[in-house]
């Protein structure tokens, strides 16, 4: 039966199975009235305002291994031993550093659930950086991994060129260090070079220097010249190219507003990273939405299209402006060490709430990063307190959690992880018992007809999903967009994205819930689904009864094509 491609259909199952999903007469509160047999559907059909379905049967056998899914062995493994409902849905994001760079620990860090390896281009040179991504894409092609790579550009800021020392080196109280905007030669204990020449300008005596946002402090005791003697107040880590900020009468004092928000050495990481093929790239210190249009300018130009952008919330200027930014971007990390330093301590929560909210609302994914397990980067426990905050991002939706220092430079990287990883489950699964989804204000987002459509359909095919009880929710997508606004309404069954664009499906491994698979799709819908659920079967991770809810926003190959923006629900017989 043919029908306009941008007409709402639901498409259902009816067996003797349908009491499972309580189907019976009715779906959504409207009549299923039956109907006559309609050739090439291969079974009955239920009518809900349009048509609805088939049933799968009589599968056959995979003849070609060009029909493999690229599915993760991760996620695989995961499915095998959790099954559908105990799948992970929140994203886990590690930054590389020298603790984890070598091919051995990148591959426990895959294999303990890293979706995104992040690689802040703040440290180590760019040779390192591009040995890191060669050996992540050799993990992903040679060991079945899908393992995104992010770039996390330095933006202007003032921080530290060297420090005295090869790596990170602890300030102890009351040591007298001499901060400088010199380039000096050589090895110079106690001596801070800094990369910004007007760093001290409008600095006064009393005044207080704050290392990443606490990890130390320093008074400074005298001006000589450009330079700053300084006392250390609280002792701490002193990290390589460490940011710091300056504060009077407990108030910061603003020095970064004259700086661009990409610097020259920015640019430059970026068209690294371009050229490299990296998957997102997160840009520090954003203000507003110029900058990020900027870049996404630049990539287009570029025609790097599979190249997404995040924005990093991390100024009073980015939360003043943040609806514009979050519509902007391809998504947002908010980066709580730097957002601490520029407002009070107390709002953290709230406002990371609120910018959770907002993401959710706009469908752009949001990290919650910085200090998350901070005490792991020395010891081989969490603090109750951290997997409480760990617990509190995961009830909040967040898309993805990150790790900063714990898995760069920490001895208990791994460890960290797995604590991600399961605190992460288990507050899934509470909430999922204790039913306390939380509840979107559906912004509308579509502006054209199709558009609104497609949101429409996944609004409804989320809460069929759940009443009905389906063990997955299964879109066929080019580029991601009903992947993401399923994502948006959290449903209780994991969401498998097939698509074949490489970069759609590594965009997709920072949406909550969604496992991207890389697979050829025909124009036939019909054929693409039954290929898709033929393999999966065989391959022992779908049996006899388990029912799964289809949508598409693949174009038809011909007008009468029923699988375009359809739902359907099919069951495995």
């Amino acid at each position: 039966m043919a029908i306009a491609s941008d007409s709402f259909v639901v498409r259902g199952l009816i067996t003797g199975k349908a009491t499972k999903f309580g189907l019976k007469n009715e779906v959504f509160g409207a009549k299923v009235v039956p109907c006559r047999r309609n050739s090439g559907n291969g079974g009955k059909v239920v009518r809900v305002g349009v048509k609805a379905a088939v049933q799968i049967g009589g599968l056959e056998e995979v003849k070609t291994e060009k029909q493999e899914l690229g599915f993760d062995v991760v996620s695989e493994g995961e499915l095998r031993e959790k099954g559908f409902l105990g799948m992970r849905k929140t994203k886990l994001v590690c930054t590389i550093g020298p603790a984890c760079c070598s091919m051995e620990d990148l591959e426990k860090l895959a294999l303990g659930g890293m979706n995104v390896a992040r690689l802040n281009m703040c440290h180590n040179t760019r040779d390192w950086h591009r040995d890191v991504i060669k050996k992540i894409k050799k993990l992903n092609e040679e060991k079945g991994f899908c393992v995104s790579v992010m770039i996390d550009t330095e933006g202007s800021q003032i921080h530290v060129l060297d420090h005295g020392a090869p790596s990170s080196v602890k300030a102890e109280e009351g040591s007298i260090w001499l901060f400088t905007a010199q380039k000096l030669e050589g090895s110079h204990p106690f001596t801070v070079q800094t990369n910004y020449e007007g760093f001290s300008e409008g600095i006064e005596v009393g005044d207080v220097i704050v290392i990443d946002g606490g990890m130390a402090s320093f008074e400074v005791i005298e001006k000589v010249g450009n330079d700053l003697r300084c006392q250390c107040t609280d002792s701490g880590l002193f990290l390589p190219r460490a940011k710091f900020s300056f504060w009077r009468d407990g108030k910061l004092v603003a020095r970064n507003s004259e700086l661009p928000t990409l610097s020259k050495k920015d640019w430059a990481d970026i068209e690294f990273g371009v050229s490299e093929g990296v998957d997102f790239i997160a840009l520090s210190f954003v203000n507003d939405a110029d900058s990020v249009r900027q870049l996404k300018n630049y990539l287009y130009m570029r025609s790097s299209r599979s190249t997404r952008v995040l924005a990093k919330i991390e100024s009073m200027e980015s939360l003043l402006n943040l609806e514009e930014i979050v519509k902007a971007s391809d998504g947002i990390m908010v980066a709580r060490g730097d957002l601490g330093v520029e407002i009070p301590y107390e709002q953290i929560p709230t406002v990371q709430e609120e910018i959770t909210r907002v993401c959710r609302e706009l469908n752009k994914p949001v990290i919650v990063a910085s200090q998350l397990l901070e005490s792991m980067v020395e010891y081989p426990t969490p603090t109750r307190a951290e997997v409480a905050d760990v617990s509190e991002a995961v009830r909040q939706y967040a898309d993805a959690l990150m790790l900063s220092g714990e898995s760069a430079i920490g001895a208990y990287g791994q460890k960290a992880l797995s604590v991600l990883q399961m605190a992460s489950s288990r507050m899934e699964l509470w909430s999922r018992e204790e039913n306390r989804e939380s509840i979107l204000h559906q912004r509308q987002l579509g502006a054209s007809l199709p558009d609104q459509i497609a949101e429409q359909i996944c609004n409804c095919a989320v809460e069929m999903a759940n009443n009905l009880g389906v063990d997955a929710i299964f879109v066929y997508t080019k580029h991601g967009q009903m992947a993401s606004l399923l994502s948006r309404n959290r449903p209780y069954p994991p969401i498998f994205a097939f698509t074949s664009d490489n970069g759609t499906r590594m965009a997709l491994n920072l949406q909550w819930g969604v496992i991207p698979l890389l697979v050829d799709l025909s124009d036939d819908m019909e054929a693409n689904i039954s290929r898709t659920i033929d393999i999966i079967r065989i391959k022992g991770m779908l049996k006899a009864g388990d029912a799964v809810l289809v949508v598409s926003d693949l174009t038809p190959a011909h007008l009468n094509s029923t699988a375009y923006q359809s739902i359907q629900v099919k069951t495995v017989v």
